[in-house]
């Protein structure tokens, strides 16, 4: 009776794993020889497990990514020009606290978006709070914003997330409005956040995708200079998914 009342009262306050796992301790015929530090230790493990396992899943919900892929799915082919040194070292999330960006480019298919999201996945693995947008919503987003008034709160949302996934970037040029928008996005982070950015589009094109020269010398500026490079090669990815 004890034992049942003792469960109850961890369900009801909401340790809930904890309690799962005292009732595999009592129908265990060997838990007699384990000391009462030793039981007690892996009901909280068990717990804290649990409730990191949850919390891991909710960033990675709220963050939105188009993959939920982790960096142990990452193939490494040799006309990939994926570099397995440079993965490893992103994958422990330094650059996001230093505050650095990541650019990733190359062709339609070349997985470019899943890398995005492995390094995605692995800054809330690091507990770290990633919001993925695609350019082109991004933009319709921050136009309506200003028409309902929400324009400062969405700007303040982008510039407070710890690292921003911007993919599809360059699909069209920008007008007038959208680049100083997108410039504006950039300049809040610069220096506080982490950015990274998937495009189909070379760097050596970036600039021509502005009609304001200026906008996009201040754009090139704050993203391109130190951060890091991934240019994907090879053939399409996609018939290594399942």
């Amino acid at each position: 009776m004890i034992i049942e009342q003792t469960i109850d009262k961890l369900n009801w306050i909401k340790l809930c794993t904890m309690a799962r796992e005292y009732q595999k301790q009592m129908e265990s015929v060997d838990i007699s020889s384990m000391s009462f530090d030793e039981r007690f230790g892996m009901l909280v493990d068990a717990e804290w497990t649990s409730r990191q396992n949850k919390y891991l899943a909710n960033l990675v919900k709220k963050a939105g990514m188009r993959y939920n892929a982790r960096i142990e799915e990452v193939i490494y082919k040799q006309d990939r020009n994926l570099d397995r040194q440079m993965m490893i070292q992103l994958s422990t999330c330094t650059w996001i606290a230093e505050r650095l960006d990541v650019i990733i480019t190359g062709a339609t298919g070349t997985g470019k978006t899943f890398i995005g999201c492995v390094l995605g996945n692995c800054a809330c693995r690091n507990n770290y709070k990633v919001l993925y947008k695609r350019v082109p919503r991004l933009l319709t987003d921050l136009a309506i914003s200003k028409g309902d008034g929400s324009y400062n709160k969405l700007m303040k949302e982008l510039k407070k997330v710890r690292l921003l996934i911007l993919d599809d970037w360059g699909l069209a040029p920008l007008d007038p409005a959208e680049g100083r928008d997108f410039l504006e996005v950039i300049e809040e982070r610069h220096q506080n956040n982490s950015t990274l950015i998937i495009s189909q589009v070379p760097i050596g094109n970036w600039h021509a995708l502005f009609s304001d020269p200026t906008v996009a010398d201040a754009v090139l500026d704050r993203l391109v200079h130190g951060s890091y490079l991934i240019e994907l090669g090879g053939d399409t990815m996609r018939k290594y998914r399942k």
